[in-house]
């Protein structure tokens, strides 16, 4: 067998979304996209960081960028299925590339200042609050139901490449040429995903049969099918308490390699790379296994695990170690986030889809103005190592509540799913 034929059976056999047109230039243009993003993230954290000295008004720049989402995701999940993704997405993705372009010029020329970031961060929330569900919706759309776990996989693999490959240059080029060029950089890189989007061609599903008592209604009903149906109620919670505890390290490596490690930016962009490249195994390794479909158990062993590796690295004061521990720490919360996402997106009927994920978008991402205040607060009283064993012990504690409560009948759920 040629080389050629060897990786056609490769990617058949592991990476079978990619034969799909459409998904092959929304993924392409990810490629590109997420690396500018990540710059942008790590770039935007130190700049805060630095600015003010605070970990406590780090916090809260994050909560701002995330606060929209923990308002008004449940309306954009009645957006997303009245309207093509695929037209929403280009709307989002140039709405981004005009808010990176507007900070790296604020940044470039001297003006920046904490309130600017704030104001940012808050028009970026609201654009992500519409983005996230359409995303997230869109997938199915183009590779349909078959290989839809392998396209969350693969996207996973994406994004967690990114998040090796984009603060490993973030740091450099803060070191050598200052903040402002990661978000230069980050708003050039939407032209990918951008070009992408307009070379996909698929069928738009637009839901229809809409209710005629109201958006306050389709929210009701969406709400009650999610607690009515076990396995996406106890998935829906375990996300929701990583979401908001296990997800702060924008807050917390920062804080931690500043005044734990009493290092600079390039420690932080290796700390960061380490968790990428964690990441990057676990949505491999479920990229791989995606034919087997989602497991509510490997939701429930992630979790914990999570929690446990929070707990350690609280109690590490060696770099080493820590990268270690942070490598683990990505290895699970991308195996947990896969699956859980890919649990609900495979479970939910077609009708109440949109909506489900943008529930999903809430309790993921809504969730993170109290998770970084609360990791803020928690570091500028008690230091890092605190904040982490704090997210830590609050993680298990939790999430042992929510397997407890549903052991029976999220299992026999998963056995016979929709």
């Amino acid at each position: 067998m040629n080389m050629r034929g060897a990786g056609s059976v490769f990617i058949n056999r592991h990476f079978h979304a990619l034969t799909h047109r459409n998904y092959r230039y929304l993924w392409l243009g990810q490629c590109v996209s997420l690396v500018g993003t990540w710059m942008q993230n790590i770039g935007q954290s130190w700049l805060v960081l630095t600015i003010t000295g605070s970990p406590l008004k780090l916090g809260f720049v994050a909560a701002c960028q995330f606060l929209p989402i923990l308002l008004f995701s449940l309306f954009a999940g009645i957006v997303v299925d009245k309207f093509p993704k695929k037209n929403i997405l280009l709307v989002t993705q140039t709405v981004s590339m005009i808010l990176a372009f507007t900070l790296a010029t604020l940044v470039l020329t001297d003006s920046v200042k904490y309130g600017y970031i704030i104001v940012l961060a808050i028009l970026l929330g609201l654009n992500n609050t519409l983005d996230m569900p359409t995303r997230q919706a869109f997938n199915i759309e183009i590779v349909g139901k078959e290989d839809l776990m392998n396209a969350i996989a693969l996207n996973s693999t994406t994004f967690n490449m990114a998040r090796i490959v984009g603060p490993s240059i973030g740091a450099v080029m803060m070191a050598w040429l200052g903040a402002g060029w990661c978000f230069l950089l980050n708003g050039f890189s939407f032209v990918a995903v951008l070009y992408g989007l307009f070379q996909i061609q698929a069928a738009p599903y637009v839901r229809k049969n809409t209710s005629r008592d109201g958006i306050m209604k389709e929210i009701k009903d969406g709400i009650v099918y999610i607690a009515r149906d076990p396995l996406l109620a106890q998935t829906v919670l375990l996300v929701t308490v990583i979401g908001t505890l296990a997800f702060n390290f924008n807050i917390l490596i920062p804080v931690f390699t500043k005044n734990v490690l009493h290092l600079g930016e390039t420690t932080y962009g290796t700390l960061m790379s380490c968790l990428g490249v964690g990441s990057f195994a676990g949505a491999l390794t479920m990229s791989f296994r995606s034919k087997q479909g989602p497991s509510v158990k490997i939701s429930m062993i992630a979790s914990l695990v999570v929690a446990v590796c929070l707990i350690l690295n609280g109690l590490s004061t060696s770099v080493w170690v820590c990268g270690a521990l942070l490598a683990l720490t990505g290895f699970f919360n991308i195996m947990f986030a896969t699956n859980s996402n890919s649990n609900l997106q495979m479970h939910a009927k077609e009708e109440y889809r949109a909506r489900v994920m943008s529930v999903y978008s809430l309790v993921f991402a809504g969730s993170t103005p109290i998770g970084s205040l609360f990791a803020g607060y928690v570091a500028d009283r008690f230091g890092a190592n605190g904040a982490f064993v704090g997210c830590g012990v609050m993680t298990g504690i939790l999430c042992l509540i929510i397997i407890w409560k549903y052991r029976n009948a999220a299992g026999k759920k998963e056995l016979n799913p929709i």
